[in-house]
């Protein structure tokens, strides 16, 4: 999963819906669609064939190659591309049509980064540019600040930055409600020639960027909370000048994801299911997202073995799995692949299913909130979502296991799907968000301390992760696989 660039799910009132029927009598003589002679099978069976213990060799194998490949997975890397040709050669052995598709990322190497505060008490402060920002002119660039309007939305919109106030300044702005990219355009429009950003939290720089060389517009970095308020104090009592000194390099890569998808189905009703297999360069990846791309593999391996991809015993409808490389640099492997779709192909997606981080070591069940019924943040998703949420938490219901919803924010794979109108939906069991002493008694784990302590870091490895929470996600993925390859009634379709 992505870093944060720029959750609490009730059960569906399917009690009142069943009341509503019965209060209402001709809605009980509705003659209901044709059901798929196995409906309802195929997903039972993938349940009980799939397991945590079957796809651990999946996750030892990811962990193998990281650790053989400079300790990361990350794209544009053979520790990338040693990932994808596993994936790759496994399903196509299991009769799979598999292929890649490739595209191009770029890679930043940033050679210095430095902010420093002139005049009297001149001094240095931390600093982290911004990956695929522009750089300054040899030597840094040496402006006063100006400083952007701090309210809900920092830095966010052309009302932030007061008219001729910017020009040939640098842009102080504190993080928050918006993308990097947003908070820098916004800067650059006003006549900014530079941007800072300062942490709204903790004690480390702001450590943000974009998703490619082209968004770079204006030099960018981030400082810590107590230097951005130091500075904001300081500049409302006169003007303050620092040097923004960033030079970083641009290097072109290719890498790719891996598509695979069942011979038999009604290509004009996919199903198509997601995660992506890339790391970051810090670490091995095994839970983000290791754990979501081993689910996967096993899933469809399990789906071959029920016949999938022999003529006659295919599913009704065609099941396309995909490994998507380029998303902790934006979700760039999932973007390119919906960017080249024709529009007959973006609709004979019937929907998206994502799985990312779903073996946090400290966890929590979340479920993507499909029809915004927890009324936080991005909304609901596209027509079709609120079933899907709905059928994974009813699945989940059943098993006896609590959830919560979680918020299409836009931080994985399913983002490019929205955008293009495909219901999407999913789980995960969180990244650096902090559990909560609620959240530690209806789960267990530790209250107070992060979902994932070794998000985007070396320890994200194959000794810490809850393989439980793993085992109960493959089971969500067997049975939404299984449900939707045989039948979209519950969609309408």
């Amino acid at each position: 999963m992505r870093a944060i660039r720029h959750r609490r799910r009730s059960i569906p009132a399917l009690a009142a819906l069943a009341a509503a029927a019965v209060a209402a009598p001709v809605l009980l003589t509705a003659t209901p669609a044709a059901a798929h002679p196995r409906e309802g099978g195929l997903a039972k069976e993938l349940v009980e064939e799939v397991s945590a213990r079957g796809a651990y060799r999946h996750l030892a194998r990811f962990q193998q190659i990281a650790d053989a490949n400079g300790g990361n997975r990350a794209a544009g890397t053979p520790g990338h591309a040693a990932s994808a040709a596993y994936v790759h050669d496994t399903l196509k052995k299991a009769g799979y049509q598999v292929s890649y598709q490739d595209f191009d990322i770029y890679e930043a190497h940033t050679k210095t980064e430095k902010t420093t505060v002139l005049g009297t008490g001149a001094r240095e402060l931390a600093t982290a540019a911004f990956t695929f920002t522009k750089s300054t002119p040899a030597g840094g660039l040496a402006a006063p600040l100006a400083l952007a309007r701090v309210d809900e939305t920092p830095g966010c919109t052309a009302d932030d930055y007061r008219a001729g106030a910017f020009t040939g300044k640098i842009a102080l702005v504190k993080r928050g409600a918006c993308t990097f990219v947003e908070k820098q355009r916004a800067a650059a429009a006003a006549g900014a020639v530079g941007v800072i950003v300062y942490n709204h939290s903790g004690t480390t720089p702001v450590r943000g960027g974009f998703s490619s060389p082209d968004e770079g517009i204006i030099p960018s970095a981030g400082i810590t909370l107590a230097d951005g308020e130091a500075l904001t104090a300081a500049a409302a009592q006169g003007e303050v000048s620092v040097r923004l000194d960033l030079d970083q390099e641009h290097v072109k890569k290719t890498t790719r994801n891996v598509i695979a998808e069942t011979r038999g189905g009604r290509s004009d009703r996919v199903v198509t299911v997601g995660a992506h297999l890339d790391s970051v360069p810090e670490g091995p990846g095994i839970n983000d997202n290791g754990s979501g791309s081993a689910g996967l593999l096993e899933v469809a391996l399990k789906l071959a073995d029920e016949g999938a991809n022999k003529k006659g015993k295919g599913p009704a409808n065609k099941v396309r799995f995909a490994w998507w490389s380029a998303e902790e640099l934006g979700l760039l492997g999932s973007e390119h692949y919906v960017a080249q779709l024709s529009e007959k192909q973006k609709k004979d997606i019937a929907l998206y299913l994502n799985f990312d981080m779903i073996a946090s070591p400290n966890p929590v069940q979340f479920v993507y909130d499909g029809d915004d019924s927890d009324k936080t943040g991005a909304g609901a998703g596209p027509a079709g979502s609120a079933q899907i949420e709905a059928l994974i938490n009813g699945f989940l219901d059943k098993k006896a296991k609590p959830h919560e919803g979680s918020d299409f924010d836009g931080r994985s794979d399913y983002g490019p799907f929205i955008a293009n109108g495909i219901p999407a939906g999913g789980t995960f069991t969180g990244a650096e968000g902090i559990k909560t002493a609620e959240q530690a008694k209806r789960y267990g784990g530790t209250a107070g301390a992060p979902y994932d302590p070794n998000y985007h870091g070396a320890g994200d490895n194959l000794k810490n992760l809850d393989l439980k929470a793993f085992d109960t996600n493959l089971d969500v993925i067997a049975h939404a696989v299984g449900t939707y390859a045989e039948s979209l009634r519950s969609l309408g379709k």
